[in-house]
C-alpha cells in the first residue's frame, strides 16, 4: 500500500534543475512485496541482470527522418516505458521504499577526451521539451569535468550506451557498501541483421523491487515504442 503523503523537491545538477520528485512511501506491512523486498535486502549483491536484443529499425529510421539524435530518440522511448512500469518507479531511501510519480535520466555522456561524465536529464512526455533540455545538459556535461554521481533513493535510472561494441553480457562497477536502488539499462552496437537494426540491452535491477516479470514488463513496453515511428 501506498501513503497518501507525498513530498516534492526540486535540486540543481551544475545548471540543470531537476524536477518531479513527487514521491509516495510505500507501507511496507500492505506491499504484496514485503517478503520480497526483505529477503533480497539482505543480499550483499541484490541486483539481477538481464541482457535481450531489441529491434530498433523503425526508430533509427524515424530519427534520420527528422534529423534527430537517434540516442536521444531511443532514449525517450526507453524512459517513457520504465516510466510506464511502477516497479521501475520504486527507490529505497533510508530503508524505507518510496514510489516516484516520474523517473529521470542519469545517462554517460562521452567527451573528446576520452572520459566521460554523467549527465542529468528531465523526462518530458513531448520529444521536442525532452530534446531541448537534453540538448542543454549534453553540452554542460561535455564542457565540464569531473563525474557527480547520483545520491541514494535518487529519481533516475542509470544508463550507458557502449556503441562499439555487441554484448551478450554485462556487468556494473558497484560499491557494494553503496546503498543504491536505482535501475541501470545499457545499449550496445547497433547491427543489421536480415535487413532490421538490431541492439542489445541490459536491464539491472535490484530484486528487493523489481522481479524479472517486471522486466519483461518493460521490455515488451520499450518494444512497442520502437516499432511505432
Amino acid at each position: 500500500m501506498i501513503s497518501e503523503g507525498k513530498s516534492k523537491n526540486l535540486h540543481f545538477r551544475g545548471n540543470a534543475l531537476i524536477l518531479f520528485k513527487m514521491k509516495r512511501k510505500v507501507t511496507l506491512e500492505d506491499w504484496k512485496r514485503k517478503d520480497h523486498f526483505e529477503f533480497f535486502s539482505k543480499f550483499e549483491e541484490p541486483f539481477h541482470g538481464i541482457c535481450v536484443d531489441v529491434d530498433c529499425t523503425e526508430t533509427y529510421f524515424e530519427a534520420k527522418r527528422l534529423g534527430v539524435s537517434f540516442f536521444l530518440k531511443y532514449l525517450h522511448k526507453s524512459l517513457t516505458a520504465a516510466n510506464a512500469i511502477e516497479a521501475f518507479r520504486y527507490r529505497i531511501i533510508e530503508n524505507e521504499v518510496f514510489v516516484f510519480d516520474v523517473i529521470n535520466a542519469s545517462p554517460t555522456i562521452p567527451r573528446p577526451d576520452g572520459t566521460f561524465g554523467f549527465s542529468y536529464i528531465n523526462y518530458y512526455p513531448e520529444f521536442e521539451k525532452f530534446v531541448e533540455f537534453a540538448a542543454r545538459e549534453i553540452d554542460r556535461v561535455t564542457h565540464t569535468p569531473g563525474l557527480d554521481p547520483a545520491t541514494s533513493g535518487e529519481n533516475v535510472i542509470h544508463y550507458s550506451s557502449l556503441p562499439w561494441l555487441k554484448f551478450t553480457s554485462l556487468s556494473h562497477a558497484r560499491s557494494f557498501s553503496f546503498p543504491d536502488s536505482a535501475p541501470k539499462i545499457s545499449f550496445g552496437k547497433m547491427t543489421e541483421e536480415r535487413g532490421r537494426k538490431i541492439m542489445p540491452m541490459s536491464v539491472h535491477a535490484h530484486h528487493g523491487l523489481v522481479d524479472g516479470y517486471d522486466v519483461g514488463l518493460y521490455v515488451d513496453e520499450f518494444q512497442k515504442l520502437l516499432n511505432n515511428s
